[in-house]
C-alpha cells in the first residue's frame, strides 16, 4: 500500500487532522493503536458509522492496530445535537444495544495477529469512579470558555432548548476515553467524524496536560449529495447496518440507485478496490452512465461486506427476476417480501381480473389504460405476459401463497397481496 495518509487523502478521508507531518510520521514509524468510538444511541448502526469502521480497517490493513469503542457510558448520554435534548434510554436498554453494536463492528475487524483488533467498553473505567473523582481528576483539567466553544454546544447555548450539564459534560467523558486508552493500550490516535472534532481535540488537551504527551486526531468529512438530501436517507428513512430494520435488498438498491454525480465520492470512500479499478469504474460511468457499472459495482461489494456473500446473491437474483431476467418462484420468501416492499404495493381480499389489480395498485390510471396496456403486450403477471383483458389470476399464481408481481413495460413494477384469512 501506499503512504496511509496519501490513500485516505485520495479517497476523500480526511477533512481535518492534527500535524500532518507529525501524523504521517507517526503512521510511517507505526504501528499506531488508533480508536473510533460508536454509541448506542440506537439498535444499530447506519451507513454514517460505515465510513468510521472502514476507515479503521483501512489503518489495521496498512499494520496499524484498531480499538473498537462501543460507548457503554457515553451512549448513556449521547453526544449533544445541535437543536434539542436527546431522549435518556434506559441502561438496559443502552446495555443491549452495546452488544448489538459490537456485533456489527467486529466483522469488519481481524481478531487475530500482531495488530489484532480489541474492542472496548468505557463503562468499564466509568462505571466504578465517583462524582468527586470524575471532577477533581478528569473535570479540573477542562476549561469551561473552552468548551461552550464546541459547535454543538455552542448552537444549544444560543438556542431557546439550551442545554443541560448531562449533556454538556459529554465531552468531558469522550476524552476521558482517549485518556484511558493511551494509558491502557498506548493509543495515540482518535477518528472520526468532522462534526466531531471538538470532543476529538479534548481528548488531545487532556492527555498533553495529565500526561505531557502529544497524540493525534484524523476527521473524516462528513458526506453530502448533489442532489442536497442527506447521505445515508430514502424515501423510507435511515439506511441501517441491521438486516431487519433495512433489508439487504433495500440496501442494496440504495447504491444502485446513487446519482451518476455521487458515485466517484462514493467509490473512493466505501470501496476496498484499487485506484485503478475505481478509475476505469469512473470512466466507464462518464463514457456510458446508463449502463450504471459502478453502481453495481459499489452494491455487490458493500452488500456482500456488510450482509455476506448469499444474501448479496440473493438480492441481485431477485433484483434480476423483478424484471424478467430470472425466475420468481426460485426466490425464497424473505427475499422476495423485501423487494416487493420497495415497490408500489396493494392488497386485496381476494384476487380479481387484471385490469383491475394493475388499476388498484396504480400502474394505470385507469381499467381502460390497463386494457390498452394488456392489448399492446405490455403487461405481465410474475413476468408472464397477460393475453386477455379477462384474464384472472388464482391462487396457485400466487408465489409463496401471497403475492403477485405486477408489471407494465420494462420497467414499472408493483406488487399485490392477497390477505391471508
Amino acid at each position: 500500500m501506499t503512504d496511509i495518509v496519501d490513500e485516505l487523502r485520495w479517497r476523500g478521508l480526511i477533512a481535518l487532522s492534527t500535524d500532518e507531518d507529525a501524523l504521517r510520521k507517526a503512521l510511517a514509524d507505526g504501528p499506531v493503536t488508533v480508536y473510533c468510538g460508536f454509541d448506542p444511541t440506537a439498535p444499530s448502526l447506519h451507513l454514517g458509522n460505515l465510513v468510521q469502521i472502514l476507515t479503521l480497517r483501512r489503518l489495521q490493513q496498512a499494520g496499524h492496530r484498531p480499538l473498537g469503542l462501543v460507548g457503554g457510558a457515553t451512549g448513556l448520554i449521547g453526544d449533544p445535537k445541535p437543536t434539542a435534548e436527546r431522549k435518556l434510554n434506559d441502561p438496559s436498554v443502552v446495555a443491549a444495544w452495546v452488544e448489538r453494536l459490537r456485533g456489527q463492528i467486529e466483522p469488519f475487524l481481524s481478531f487475530e495477529g500482531p495488530n489484532a483488533a480489541i474492542m472496548v467498553n468505557n463503562l468499564d473505567w466509568t462505571s466504578g469512579m465517583s462524582a468527586i473523582e470524575f471532577l477533581r481528576d478528569i473535570g479540573k483539567h477542562f476549561r469551561v470558555n473552552k468548551m461552550i466553544t464546541k459547535d454543538a454546544v455552542a448552537r444549544r447555548l444560543n438556542s431557546d432548548a439550551g442545554i443541560s450539564y448531562t449533556e454538556f459534560s459529554y465531552q468531558v467523558l469522550q476524552g476521558m476515553d482517549f485518556l484511558e486508552l493511551y494509558r491502557r493500550y498506548g493509543c495515540t490516535l482518535q477518528t472520526g467524524g468532522s462534526d466531531q472534532w471538538g470532543n476529538l481535540t479534548a481528548g488531545i488537551d487532556l492527555i498533553h496536560r495529565v500526561e505531557s504527551a502529544s497524540v493525534h486526531a484524523l476527521a473524516t468529512p462528513l458526506i453530502t449529495k448533489a442532489d442536497g438530501t442527506k447521505f445515508g436517507k430514502t424515501e423510507s428513512g435511515t439506511v441501517w447496518l441491521d438486516a431487519e430494520m433495512t433489508t439487504p435488498y433495500a440496501f442494496y438498491q440504495f447504491w444502485i440507485n446513487a446519482d451518476d454525480r455521487d458515485i466517484s465520492q462514493f467509490l473512493r470512500i466505501f470501496s476496498f478496490r484499487s485506484r485503478e479499478e475505481i478509475e476505469e469504474l469512473e470512466r466507464q460511468t462518464a463514457e456510458r452512465p446508463q449502463a450504471r457499472a459502478a453502481q453495481r459495482a459499489l452494491a455487490e461489494e458493500l452488500t456482500t461486506l456488510v450482509h455476506g456473500a448469499d444474501q448479496c446473491a440473493a438480492v441481485i437474483a431477485a433484483s434480476k427476476a423483478l424484471f424478467g431476467q430470472g425466475e420468481l418462484v426460485g426466490l425464497d420468501e424473505s427475499t422476495l417480501g423485501a423487494a416487493l416492499s420497495e415497490l408500489p404495493y396493494a392488497k386485496v381480499a381476494t384476487l380479481g381480473p387484471v385490469v383491475d389489480l394493475f388499476t388498484e395498485v396504480g400502474l394505470v390510471p385507469s381499467k381502460s389504460a390497463a386494457r390498452r396496456t394488456i392489448k399492446e403486450g405490455g403487461a405481465y403477471v410474475n413476468n408472464a405476459k397477460v393475453e386477455s383483458e379477462d384474464d384472472v389470476p388464482s391462487s396457485s399464481d400466487l408465489l409463496h401463497g401471497r403475492w403477485l408481481v405486477l408489471r407494465r413495460g420494462k420497467k414499472n413494477l408493483a406488487a399485490i397481496e392477497v390477505e391471508r384469512a
